[in-house]
């Protein structure tokens, strides 16, 4: 592997050393070719993301060859999918191959599970599939944790091993998981050939935080080859503004200058304040999180390519089971079908129900990361639900009661105030942080502070504010701009962009905030 890793390093650092000898000083004076050579190569300071200078850059290069392309449908997918392998590269260096095999080794179980017939043999090649997959988690993201238990356990020293995780391993291995079961379930055929199937896995917009986009809905895409209609370029533009400012300029901003220091040292600051971090994260999250998926989404429509939304406005949720049908759609839409069902769903009686409801939590706890407080909060989720369907059991809300406004705003409230909760242990390094937090919030309120709070965290306040009313507005509101940017000729849209660029650029960090998700 390190060989391959090599060979292509030195592919790139010669493609650059040959620009770099040629007499470009007539054109660019004053270029630094050194510097292009090193910005080609992988650096773990600055992965190649939606919210970089780089990215924009190469993306407008890749877009202008990409058109030129038209009609030379085969040679137009392999450049995609040697950009995509090049801005895997970029965030993950010789992982880049890692992925590759996972895309060999899925068309070939594929094309196998295909032409097989008998039982045990279908389920020998998904239990394959699911073992070299799950194996890859196991060993790039859950070693260390499992080696430090087992060092608690028995008391023995244990040196924490280096490790490096690629990024978005856990979206790329669901969709390989999803394909071959899809397969093995007879929801799907096989993949044609092979550079569609390798398109479908290292498609770049959802590679690294998702969303977890299933091979059933993009192959049928992908063999229509499809062009970009002037719909979709305008819905794609939108989508990626409006992705660049719930991360630029609310996420990044209320992280750096908030959030960060209250789950740093919570006992530093009043109870109000330690609730309002809580408050804040919960947003920073979603405005990152959802940023990156409205760009992912946005960008693959700029080529033809139809994603599902992967948020349908979480904070309007009116309980727990409502929540996880908003929040992060594409991953609980996976829990529930290759995992949740699997198990048994609520086909086995009540106490399995909740038991299945419960274990699926846990794994999607897991499936974040190797830490306890992510299997807490996942715990935390499946208590939530467990509880919240045994509620339902013992009582309904009277007919004439539904739909009431102040019953709504009451489920709403209450359920908006379990999430936050739950995001606090999704944040916090430890539970001596959400300890410390509780005290501060329980014992030294202090809602005296608030008019200072608000006096010198005006900016933050406004970010805040700013960021739950985008999130609170009305779906049409959303829709209706939308269309508003759709009508505009192509020369306002142009126009409106590069002020929307212009905006971002100014009110970025000094330093690239990497998107949350990209460390699962």
């Amino acid at each position: 592997m390190d060989t391959l890793y090599d060979i292509f390093s030195r592919l790139i650092s010669n493609i650059s050393r040959f620009l770099s000898e040629l007499d470009f000083s007539r054109f660019f004076s004053g270029f630094d070719l050194s510097r292009f050579r090193e910005v080609l190569l992988y650096d773990a300071r600055s992965p190649l993301l939606f919210n970089t200078g780089l990215f924009l850059i190469l993306f407008v290069l890749f877009m202008l060859i990409y058109k030129a392309m038209r009609g030379h449908n085969r040679l137009r997918m392999v450049f995609v999918i040697l950009f995509s392998l090049y801005f895997y590269y970029k965030s993950s260096a010789w992982c880049c191959f890692i992925l590759l095999g996972i895309c060999i080794s899925d068309y070939l179980l594929g094309r196998w599970l295909g032409n097989v017939k008998t039982n045990w043999k279908r389920r020998a090649i998904v239990f394959l599939n699911v073992s070299i997959n799950i194996g890859m988690l196991v060993y790039f993201k859950y070693l260390n944790l499992l080696l430090e238990a087992f060092s608690n356990f028995t008391s023995r020293d244990f040196d924490v091993l280096d490790i490096v995780l690629p990024a978005g391993i856990s979206f790329f291995t669901f969709r390989s998981i999803s394909y071959i079961v899809d397969i093995y379930r007879r929801d799907m055929e096989p993949a044609r050939n092979f550079i569609d199937y390798c398109f479908f896995l290292t498609f770049f917009p959802p590679l690294l935080a998702g969303p977890v986009v299933r091979a059933k809905d993009m192959l049928p895409q992908i063999y229509a080859r499809p062009e970009a209609t002037r719909e979709q370029i305008s819905r794609g533009l939108m989508l990626i503004m409006f992705g660049l400012v719930k991360k630029v300029i609310v996420a990044d901003y209320i992280s750096g200058n908030f959030v960060d220091r209250i789950f740093d040292n919570p006992s530093l600051y009043s109870g109000f304040e330690n609730l309002m971090g809580c408050i804040g994260f919960t947003l920073q999250l979603y405005c990152d999180f959802s940023g990156y998926s409205d760009m992912a989404i946005g960008i693959a429509l700029l080529l033809g390519y139809e994603f599902k939304d992967n948020f349908n406005a979480p904070f309007k949720a009116q309980n727990p089971s409502d929540f996880w049908r908003r929040w992060h759609i594409s991953l609980s839409t996976w829990l529930r079908d290759y995992l949740y069902i699997p198990l048994g769903g609520n086909r086995k009686g009540k106490f399995r129900t909740y038991i299945n409801n419960f274990i699926t939590m846990v794994i999607g706890g897991l499936w974040h990361g190797a830490s306890w407080m992510y299997i807490i909060w996942g715990a935390y989720h499946g208590l939530l639900l467990a509880i919240h369907k045994m509620f339902k059991r013992v009582w309904r809300l009277p007919e004439a009661l539904k739909g009431n406004f102040v019953i709504r705003f009451v489920n709403m409230a209450v359920t908006f105030a379990l999430i936050v909760a739950g995001f606090a242990l999704f944040r916090a390094p430890s539970l001596s942080t959400i300890g410390a937090m509780a005290t501060q919030i329980w014992n030294d309120f202090h809602i005296d502070v608030a008019p200072q709070f608000i006096k010198s965290y005006l900016l933050i306040v406004a970010a805040i504010a700013a960021g739950y009313f985008m999130h609170f507005t009305p779906k049409a509101w959303t829709t209706g701009t939308i269309r508003f940017y759709n009508a505009m000729p192509a020369i306002i849209q142009s126009i409106f962009l590069a002020a929307l660029l212009f905006i971002v650029i100014q009110s970025r960090q000094s330093e690239l905030v990497p998107f949350v998700y990209l460390q699962y």
